[in-house]
């Protein structure tokens, strides 16, 4: 059994989580034995990205109970809604942008970033990109974050465009179109990792863990803000994936990448 974490280690940690904070009774022996899920997964994990707003929305009072149940440090990303994205397609938003920016507003300063997930039909175009973003930035904050699933989005102008306008694009596994572990310029870098080859199933390496974790040290090197996202939830394999990454940082608390017991 390993002994309790020690939460202030976590703001010199990049923000390491899954895409919700379950925990598999497989899990279980690396958190502490008593609090709600969210409680035990934030006494080990800085961050985690909260994936069902994609789905439904989540009440206010819901989110402040989420904001109140984890540490000073720990930050939520938040996963913006497809109605949003997917069935209006980033037109006519206001109404439904001006509601889930209030929901998820009720972290607080626990918001640490927005995920903005496009559909892979998608195309980008100048006009609805632009005000979409625009509108959305002039609102919040927050960092915003885009994971576009279509090619046009990494063309020259889209790039130009985003960057323009402050947004960052999400380095994704498996990738639609750039360089692996690329972070360009932004302020903000946020690796999502989806598992490969089997896309939501399969498990990361330690070696590919060992490469993520130099390109994390340097992005905060840099004065970046790294976010490292595990999404391959289906089979388990998130979990394990985060814990192993995050032993390989947090080596005062977990010396060495084996802490764990993992790769």
């Amino acid at each position: 059994m390993m002994e309790q974490p020690s939460i202030p280690f976590h703001s010199s940690l990049p923000m390491i989580g899954c895409a919700g904070w379950s925990i598999a009774s497989s899990q279980h022996v690396h958190f502490p034995a008593t609090g709600s899920h969210l409680e035990r997964y934030a006494a080990v994990l800085p961050a985690v990205e909260i994936n069902t707003s994609f789905y439904r929305p989540h009440r206010p009072e819901t989110y402040r109970r989420w904001r109140d149940s984890v540490p000073d440090a720990f930050r939520f990303s938040v996963k913006m809604p497809r109605t949003i994205t997917h069935e209006q397609r980033l037109r006519d938003t206001d109404a439904l942008l001006c509601r889930f920016l209030h929901e998820a507003g009720e972290l607080g300063n626990k918001l640490g970033c927005l995920l903005v997930q496009l559909p892979p039909s998608l195309r980008f175009t100048a006009d609805d990109a632009g005000a979409f973003f625009r509108n959305l930035t002039a609102h919040t904050d927050i960092p915003v974050v885009c994971e576009a699933r279509h090619r046009s989005w990494f063309a020259q102008d889209a790039a130009e465009l985003l960057t323009a306008i402050g947004i960052s694009q999400v380095i994704a596994d498996p990738a639609v179109a750039q360089s692996a572990l690329d972070g360009g310029s932004a302020q903000t870098v946020y690796v999502r990792l989806h598992g490969s080859p089997q896309i939501y199933h399969s498990s990361y390496p330690g070696e590919f863990l060992d490469r993520l974790e130099g390109k994390l040290r340097q992005y905060q090197e840099e004065g970046r803000t790294a976010w490292c996202i595990f999404d391959n939830t289906a089979s388990g394999a998130a979990m394990p994936n985060a814990l192993s990454l995050l032993a390989r940082f947090d080596e005062r608390r977990m010396p060495g990448p084996n802490r764990f017991g993992l790769d």
